[in-house]
C-alpha cells in the first residue's frame, strides 16, 4: 500500500506539470491581451507606453520564457506570482475565496449523497413499483436538467411568489453559523441534484446486482430483517462503483461551482477565475487552475484508497 501511495504521488508531478503548461499557453491565446485592455483604458497612452507596460509585465520575452520564471518561483520560492491588475499576492485572493468554494463543494456533495443514495436504495428494494418508477423519473430529470437553469428558476420564482431570495452577502460560519448555512442551503441543493441523478441511477443497478448473489439468498434464508440485510451486507459491495461515479464527478463539480458561485453571487474560487479571465490577469487564472488540478489528483488518489476500505479483498501494491 504505501509503494503505491508513492508511486501515486509522484506520478502526480509530471501530470501537474503538463495542465500547468498547457493552461499557462491556453489563457494567453485567448484574443486580447491584458495589455490591450489596459490600453483601451487609458487611451492618451502611446505606442511606447505600451511596450513600457509589456516590459513591466514581464510580456515582453517568448511564452516558454514567462512560463519557466513563473514555475521557477512555485518550485524554488512557493510563489503562485502576484496579480497583474493589483499587484497583489495571488495567494491572498485564494486564501479569501477558497473557504466558500470548498463549503460549497462539500455541502454539494453531502446533499448529493444524502439525495442519491437513499432514493437508489429505496428504488432497489422496490423494484418496478409506482415508487421505482418516481424515483427513476426524478433521477433522469436531475440528469437531464442543466443547474443553472434551476438555479434561475430558485432566484426568480421564491422571489416573486413569496418575497423571498437566497442572501447575497458573506455570511461567515464563525460569525453566524445559521446564516452561514442559509446562504449556501440553495446553492448546495442545486450543486446536490446534479450529481445525484448518475449516483443515484448507479446505486440502484450496484444494489440490484448485488442483492441477487448467493450470500445474499443465505441472508435471506437466515430471518434476517430488511434492514440489516440491506445496510450491513448489500450495501458496502453495492458502494464500491458509486464511490467511482463520485470520484468522476469531482472535476465537474468545480466547473459547476463557477456557475452556480456566479448565479448566487457567492465570492468563491469561480467568480475570481471568471473575473481573472474577462481581465486577462494571467496570474490568477494560471495559478488557481493550477491548484485545482493538484487537488483532483489527490482527491482521485483518496477515491482510489477507499476501495480497499470498502472491500479487503482489493489490495494496491
Amino acid at each position: 500500500m504505501r509503494a503505491y501511495i508513492v508511486r501515486r504521488l509522484l506520478l502526480i508531478i509530471p501530470t501537474v506539470f503538463i495542465v500547468s503548461l498547457i493552461v499557462f499557453m491556453v489563457i494567453r491565446l485567448i484574443p486580447g491581451s491584458i495589455v490591450d485592455i489596459m490600453v483601451s483604458q487609458y487611451q492618451y497612452l502611446t505606442k511606447m507606453d505600451k511596450q513600457a507596460i509589456e516590459h513591466a509585465l514581464g510580456m515582453d520575452v517568448p511564452l516558454i520564457i514567462q512560463y519557466g520564471r513563473w514555475m521557477g518561483n512555485i518550485l524554488l520560492h512557493g510563489d503562485l506570482g502576484r496579480s497583474l491588475w493589483t499587484g497583489q499576492p495571488v495567494i491572498k485572493d485564494i486564501l479569501t475565496r477558497w473557504p466558500v468554494t470548498l463549503e460549497l463543494g462539500v455541502l454539494g456533495i453531502i446533499t448529493a449523497q444524502l439525495i442519491a443514495i437513499p432514493i437508489g436504495i429505496y428504488s432497489a428494494i422496490r423494484q418496478d413499483t409506482g415508487g421505482d418508477y418516481l424515483a427513476r423519473s426524478f433521477a433522469n430529470f436531475c440528469i437531464a436538467v442543466p443547474n443553472f437553469w434551476v438555479a434561475t428558476l430558485v432566484i426568480v420564482f421564491p422571489s416573486l411568489w413569496w418575497g423571498y431570495s437566497p442572501p447575497i452577502r458573506v455570511i461567515h460560519f464563525g460569525a453566524d453559523p445559521i446564516g452561514n448555512l442559509k446562504m449556501f442551503i440553495f446553492p448546495a441543493l442545486v450543486l446536490g441534484m446534479e450529481m445525484s441523478g448518475m449516483t443515484m441511477r448507479m446505486t440502484r443497478t450496484m444494489m440490484l446486482e448485488v442483492l441477487r448473489q448467493d450470500y445474499i439468498r443465505t441472508a435471506w434464508a437466515k430471518g434476517l430483517r430488511e434492514r440489516v440485510v440491506v445496510t450491513r451486507h448489500a450495501l458496502k459491495n453495492a458502494l464500491i462503483p458509486v464511490i467511482t461515479i463520485i470520484g468522476w464527478q469531482l472535476p465537474v463539480l468545480i466547473g459547476g461551482t463557477v456557475i452556480i458561485e456566479n448565479i448566487f453571487q457567492l465570492p468563491g474560487m469561480g467568480q475570481l477565475i471568471i473575473n481573472a479571465t474577462q481581465q486577462r490577469d494571467y496570474t490568477i487564472v494560471s495559478a488557481t487552475l493550477f491548484l485545482f488540478a493538484f487537488v483532483i489528483l489527490l482527491i482521485n488518489l483518496l477515491v482510489d484508497l477507499t476501495y480497499s476500505f470498502l472491500d479487503p479483498r482489493i489490495h494496491f501494491k
